[in-house]
């Protein structure tokens, strides 16, 4: 008998929720249109009545944690149907090689989505910045989708699609400077919420983002039920995640290492906005 990551996480919340479930029984969810609420072992949360559709873009160059991170939180999460959406269905190589296979194409993927997805990278992200393809895939599924997101310089992506256009958003610390130039007014922190626009930081705080985006589908009981089960308690040997946590000497080194991406992602930046994409049609909501 074959048994999945995913038909572990339902076996655990079916079976072993019940004990840290308790204080939540008694909690009254108000379902939205479109919900109702499930008890599992104790645990109250929301499930939509057909399942919320995803469209996680992939392209070459990827960082895969910012993807991989955000999607365990997902696979946890029953009532969602996740599609890895590129330009072709060739496996798409990341910038540390590993190979993912996308679910669907572009063209493929017609109507509206609930949540649009971008995650980050290096090199491959700028290039994303001027991509017809992409730009225009986001456009349009970002004007309907009732959550626009990204983790690390994905938001690079989107400000270039349009879609950041007077919402605060966040980045990865090395090129958080360039959104400006694409509309977005900077923010710091792990994850940043405006309005509907959900962006993250860099790489790991995908994980953060995950989590965040399972309480807003499924409440927030839920989503401390997915990180227990995904034991995400982390403590960072060094303490050097931030620029403001490193040492001088590291942080220095860091700064350098990513000077020439800085370079290319204002470049980038300001070639969207000559070139008009910053989503003028667009309404803040």
């Amino acid at each position: 008998m074959n048994v999945t990551r995913r038909d572990l996480g339902i076996t655990l919340a079916a079976g072993s929720l019940a004990g840290i479930g308790l204080a939540s029984a008694a909690q009254e969810l108000a379902p939205p249109p479109g919900y109702h609420v499930m008890d599992m072992g104790g645990l109250k949360h929301l499930k939509p009545d057909k399942p919320e559709r995803i469209a996680r873009v992939i392209y070459p160059g990827m960082t895969p944690l910012d993807l991989v991170g955000p999607q365990q939180a997902f696979g946890y999460t029953q009532g969602c149907k996740v599609d890895l959406v590129a330009e072709s269905m060739d496996p798409v190589v990341t910038d540390i090689g590993l190979k993912i296979l996308p679910t669907m194409t572009f063209d493929k993927m017609t109507g509206p989505v609930d949540l649009l997805f971008v995650p980050g990278g290096g090199k491959g992200t700028i290039a994303q910045m001027s991509n017809p393809v992409v730009l225009d895939f986001l456009n349009a599924k970002g004007q309907s989708a009732r959550w626009v997101t990204s983790v690390c310089s994905g938001s690079l992506v989107l400000g270039a699609a349009g879609l950041l256009r007077g919402y605060k958003a966040t980045s990865h610390w090395a090129v958080r400077e360039a959104l400006p130039l694409l509309g977005a007014t900077v923010a710091t922190g792990r994850v940043v919420e405006d309005r509907n626009r959900i962006t993250a930081g860099g790489v790991t705080a995908g994980i953060d983002f995950g989590l965040t985006l399972v309480a807003k589908l499924r409440g927030e009981d839920y989503a401390r039920a997915v990180e227990l089960m995904l034991e995400y308690d982390p403590h960072p040997p060094f303490n050097s995640g931030t620029p403001t946590e490193a040492r001088e000497d590291t942080s220095r080194f860091a700064t350098r290492f990513y000077e020439p991406l800085l370079k290319s992602a204002r470049a980038a930046a300001e070639t969207a906005r000559t070139n008009g994409r910053r989503g003028e049609h667009l309404h803040a909501v």
